[in-house]
Order: structure tokens, then C-alpha cells, then sequence
């Protein structure tokens, strides 16, 4: 197909899985998509899963006559029975359907609301582990692929297939090119499905009372899979994560122009204690927490009592190293700026963790930078349960 620009519509809901919903929103962007998110409820803002926030662009209710090339749902509970009891986006996708435009949906969206609404027979699909029965009751094949192409819909599995899922929706949209461009720059994982692991150096024993506190600051441009990976795959795991904004307001708008709200502004938490403060990156994001002088003395306080702190993307060059804070330490960092690092020995792992620094390079390894932070603090087993439990 042309590579002009194309029109997305993802709707959102209270209980949608917000790591589906900001990977395709975010990727989609990055692909060259028009992205619209549309709240189903009556307000833009969405309480989504695991105590995370979202704003959405619009109301769906306000853009039932627009056309799109793509409509694409996300998962999570109760979010994916939402958007299915939702008629409006019912009469809209199957409008895309008999148009014969691109429908998409992943996790428990497939079986939910396609299966549903009829747009399965005959086809095959996949979803979330524990609603193919379900989904087998709608489709002619229930297929345990990542991602399933079958005609003009797309499935995918779960939170840890959704970067997959959304490059081969950007192939679909733009083609193969644009989809392969798109792959390098985020860094996807290349054995998709396969154990996860991490480079290890001093290893050192990362210790908590009761439940590790645990700190992920947000800035303007600051990169929204990485942040949301972080929260989601951490509160999955039972840990205390605060999401503090630097800055004036608790609405933060991230890199691809996604609207997220922290919990606290960062000066609220600014003297509090925590077992690990952990950035995400952005290109433009990162130098904004670097120039925060309250966050910088927070992460020169965690290395002076030595506490873990840890950053993607390009946070381990802006913040780290400009600040002193990767002396002796081995780490990585995202490519285009990995040149920046005083020490490259371990640039191209993806996460490594030397001692109480933890440092990744990009959204394509944000799933495996959060694991590796819950097996530091819970271990192993739990670790690979969550990486089960996600898809990863």
C-alpha cells in the first residue's frame, strides 16, 4: 500500500490494559499514523488497569461518522467488556468490516467483541491465553500465534505480543519497509517468546521491607511505553510504584503525544525514601528529568546510600553520566546517543544491571528492563511467572 497517511481510531475504556493501549498508540504514531484515542465512557479521562491513568483525544460518542483505515482495541478488564457492550463502536467496526477496511483487536478484545459481534466466522484468530475457549466458540480457528493475520483483521495475544502486533499493523497500513524501519528503531526483541535474560555484573542483593517502594519520575517527552512498561509489569508484581510528575501539573504529555497523569508531583515525594528510582527515556524527556535539580539530588542521595536507581533509553546518558552517576559502572543505552557513554564495553545488551545501577536502551526492551527489576527484587521464578503471565 501508498505510504500516505492513514487514520486510526483506538478506543479506550476504565479497565483497559494501558500497555496495549500506549504501545499502539505510540508505535502506530511513530509509523506515521493519524491516531485518534476515543473514550467510550462520558469523560476523556480513563482509570485504565493497575491504578494507571490516561486522557483520551476525544469522545467516541463525538466521532461516530468518522471513517478510519484502521480500528484497533485493546484488552483488560473490565475495559475489554466495555468496548464490547459499547454500540456505537459496535455499529463502527462492523462498518469498517463490510468496507472492507482493517479491524484489529488483541487479548481478550478478539474473543469479546469480534467474536461477539460475528466478525470471526470462518476466520482465524488468536488472544489472551485464557479466552480461547471462548474465542474458539466465535472463529473457525483459534490460533495460539502471537499476531494472526486472517484478510482485513488482525489479532495478537497480550501486553508482552502488543509492540509485535502494532509493527505489523504499520505494515499493513505502510508496508514492509516502513514496518522494518520502525522494528530497528524501537529495538524489538528478536526471539520473541523465549525466556527472557539479562547481563549481570557485581551482583549485588537489592533489599526491602515488606514491599519495595519504588519511585518512576514523568516529564514532558517522556517516552510512554518505557514508563508504562515500568508501572504495569511492577504493580503486576505487588511492588508500591508512585508515578511523580517534574513539573507543575500531574497530566504529562509523553513523546508520541500521549496524555498520562502521575500520581504526585515530584516535589510532594521529594524527601521520601525509596528502594528504587527508575526513569524512562525519550530523547527530548530525558534532559528534562536531567535538569530537574530535585530529582538529581534524589538519585545522588539513592547512589550515596547505595540504593538502586536505574533508567532506558537515553536517561543513562542525560542523567546518569552528565551527573556523575555511572562511575565504574558498566551500562547501556539507546544507539543513537550510546556514543555519549564514557564507558561502551556493554552498549548493545539490552539490560544490564551492574550492582545497584540498572540501565536499558529502548521501548522494544522495556518489558525485559522491568523483569529484570522484579527478579532483583522477587527473584527468578517470579520473574518468569510474570513474563508468562504477559506474553513475553
Amino acid at each position: 500500500m501508498a505510504s500516505s497517511t492513514k487514520t486510526v481510531l483506538i478506543p479506550i475504556a476504565h479497565g483497559t490494559e494501558p500497555l496495549e493501549a500506549v504501545a499502539m498508540i505510540t508505535v502506530l504514531r511513530r509509523g506515521g499514523a493519524d491516531v485518534t484515542v476515543a473514550s467510550v465512557e462520558d469523560k476523556v479521562g480513563v482509570d485504565a488497569c493497575h491504578g494507571i491513568k490516561m486522557v483520551a483525544d476525544t469522545l467516541l460518542s463525538d466521532i461516530t461518522d468518522s471513517i478510519f483505515d484502521l480500528i484497533v482495541l485493546p484488552g483488560g478488564l473490565p475495559g475489554g467488556e466495555t468496548l464490547k457492550n459499547c454500540k456505537p463502536l459496535e455499529k463502527m467496526v462492523k462498518k469498517q468490516d463490510t468496507d472492507g477496511r482493517l479491524n484489529a483487536a488483541i487479548c481478550c478484545a478478539p474473543a469479546l467483541a469480534l467474536g461477539t459481534w460475528g466478525l470471526l466466522e470462518g476466520k482465524t484468530a488468536t488472544g489472551y491465553p485464557v479466552f480461547m475457549e471462548k474465542l474458539a466458540a466465535t472463529c473457525a480457528t483459534a490460533s495460539e500465534s502471537r499476531v494472526e493475520i486472517d484478510g482485513r483483521i488482525v489479532t495478537s495475544r497480550g501486553p508482552g505480543t502488543t509492540i509485535e502486533f502494532s509493527i505489523t499493523l504499520i505494515e499493513q497500513l505502510f508496508g514492509k519497509d516502513k514496518a522494518d524501519e520502525i522494528s530497528k528503531i524501537l529495538l524489538v526483541r528478536p526471539n520473541p517468546g523465549e525466556e527472557f535474560s539479562f547481563t549481570e555484573i557485581n551482583q549485588t542483593n537489592w533489599s526491602f521491607e515488606d514491599t519495595p517502594q519504588i519511585l518512576v519520575p514523568i516529564a514532558e517527552d517522556s517516552e510512554e511505553i518505557e514508563a508504562i512498561a515500568l508501572v504495569d509489569i511492577l504493580r503486576r508484581a505487588k511492588a508500591n510504584v508512585v508515578i511523580a510528575a517534574v513539573g507543575n501539573s500531574l497530566e504529562v504529555v509523553g513523546s508520541r503525544k500521549c496524555k498520562l497523569v502521575a500520581d504526585v508531583l515530584l516535589d510532594e515525594v521529594a524527601e521520601k525514601s525509596f528502594d528504587l528510582i527508575v526513569l524512562p527515556g525519550g530523547l527530548k524527556g530525558a534532559p528534562r528529568l536531567a535538569s530537574c535539580e530535585k530529582l538529581v539530588n534524589m538519585l545522588k542521595k539513592q547512589a550515596e546510600t547505595n540504593k538502586p536507581y536505574g533508567g532506558i533509553c537515553a536517561s543513562p546518558v542525560y542523567v546518569f553520566e552528565a551527573h556523575g552517576l555511572l562511575k565504574g559502572k558498566k551500562a547501556t543505552t539507546h544507539p543513537s546517543v550510546s556514543n555519549k557513554l564514557s564507558d561502551q564495553s556493554h552498549v548493545e545488551h539490552r539490560v544490564v544491571v551492574d550492582g545497584n545501577v540498572i540501565t536499558s536502551r529502548a521501548p522494544g526492551t522495556a518489558m525485559e528492563f522491568s523483569l529484570a527489576i522484579v527478579e532483583k527484587f522477587y527473584g527468578r521464578q517470579k520473574s518468569v511467572q510474570l513474563a508468562k503471565a504477559t506474553l513475553v
